[in-house]
């Protein structure tokens, strides 16, 4: 089976070059892109994925909705509605922009764009990608933070964007 390539970006996020899933999983903290889809019901409550124990990394944390690699030549509004797709069978989502950051960790370095949505559709995982999900309080999210409940990049998307801004996201 061939190992998956990904782009190689700059901090700007233009494509300098490639390297296998591997390489950039191996600590070498080769700088690549990926999307993080943070979905919220209507109550304000906030849905997380438990990743599979299958997983390279972080297995069996509790993690974003949605994350996934951007493939060559895939745009970041394309790969987050791809992964949301594959990941929880969800289409059709209002899927807003936050903003970008580097999130690294001692594995990896990647370029994380943040993307919010808001729905009342039932997420149905891919229980191959997930083992469980479901809609969390934010006092349960934060009263479980640095406890080696949530994977890291999860932790520094709720710091970057979501801990302080989630009313404003909620605009009914």
């Amino acid at each position: 089976m061939n190992e998956e390539i990904f782009p190689i970006v700059d901090i700007e996020g233009n494509v300098t070059g490639q390297a296998t899933r591997s390489e950039c999983h191996s600590g070498s903290k080769i700088l690549h892109p990926v999307v993080h889809l943070h979905i919220l019901d209507k109550d304000g409550y906030l849905y997380l994925q438990k990743r599979s124990d299958k997983k390279d990394i972080f297995p069996n944390l509790w993690d974003t909705a949605v994350g996934g690699h951007i493939d060559f030549g895939e745009t970041p509004e394309k790969a987050v509605v791809r992964e949301t797709r594959e990941e929880l069978n969800l289409s059709g989502l209002d899927i807003k922009y936050i903003g970008k950051h580097i999130i690294e960790t001692p594995l990896e370095r990647e370029l994380t764009y943040c993307f919010y949505a808001i729905t009342q559709q039932t997420p149905q995982p891919d229980m191959f990608e997930v083992s469980d999900g479901k809609f969390w309080s934010i006092p349960k999210i934060k009263a479980n933070l640095k406890k080696g409940i949530f994977t890291p990049n999860f932790e520094q998307d709720f710091a970057s964007f979501l801990s302080e801004n989630l009313n404003k996201y909620i605009l009914f």
